[in-house]
């Protein structure tokens, strides 16, 4: 089974599709406004309930202590690790050519072609690190907070670029689940091997930590290489395996 947040991703798609088609205006700048603050407290309300789970649930007070330590060191080298092999740098060009693409349509006279509304909402729904984060969280804990909050948001992104890009942006559906539904099945894979309480709270406060930084991304506060911190979710595990056994 993909997994029950995957599949309301690719529903969510497919809603918000079919309602910019039906709405066929563009949404008011005080609207987006209301929906990027509702999105940045649902953000921070789901980063917190991570962090919670791997801190609070820890047994005792030198083990929380003992764990969060271990999120910290685990974010520090994931982030060494992931910019030597240059993968926010990567993943923004990926954003810019799909940006570049959804211009490019906008300003077409002729109109905008179903491959870019496809290539557009695929790389936009794909190379974010809550489609990993929500993915490994879903595999591992059955849990679809991450995937029911990008839901959300790819939901409402459908909208207003179906406005532009015509019908072809539903069609993201196919690689999104694709995706992100390999993702949860590896993850559901390696669980057996992941399956100690210390191992799994790692993984959740370190993905917590990740996921209340990309509230700044969605204020636009501040810009944050979150792509850079991925590899800090292999590193979680394999250090509370060493450390706390």
């Amino acid at each position: 089974m993909i997994g029950l947040g995957t599949l309301l991703n690719g529903a969510s798609i497919i809603a918000g599709g079919c309602a910019g088609l039906a709405w066929r205006r563009q949404i008011p700048i005080h609207t987006q406004r209301h929906i990027r603050l509702v999105l940045a407290l649902l953000t921070m309300a789901a980063a917190a309930s991570m962090i919670y789970d791997g801190v609070a649930k820890a047994a005792g007070a030198l083990a929380g202590l003992k764990i969060f330590g271990i999120a910290l060191l685990s974010l520090m080298f994931g982030a060494l690790l992931g910019r030597a092999m240059r993968l926010q740098e990567r993943i923004h060009k990926l954003g810019e050519y799909a940006r570049a693409r959804f211009v490019k349509a906008g300003e077409s006279t002729g109109g905008a072609s179903v491959g870019d509304g496809f290539v557009t909402c695929t790389l936009l729904f794909c190379v974010g690190p809550m489609a990993i984060l929500g993915s490994v969280e879903d595999g591992l804990g059955g849990t679809i907070r991450l995937l029911g909050l990008k839901s959300l948001m790819d939901g409402l992104a459908t909208m207003a670029f179906s406005l532009t890009l015509g019908w072809g942006v539903m069609l993201a559906v196919i690689p999104v689940v694709a995706y992100q539904g390999t993702l949860t099945v590896l993850a559901r894979l390696i669980k057996p091997y992941l399956d100690q309480p210390e191992i799994l709270q790692s993984i959740n406060l370190t993905g917590g930590l990740m996921v209340m930084c990309i509230v700044l991304v969605v204020l636009d506060v501040r810009k944050v290489p979150l792509a850079d911190y991925l590899p800090a979710l292999a590193i979680a595990p394999a250090l509370a395996h060493w450390w706390l056994r």
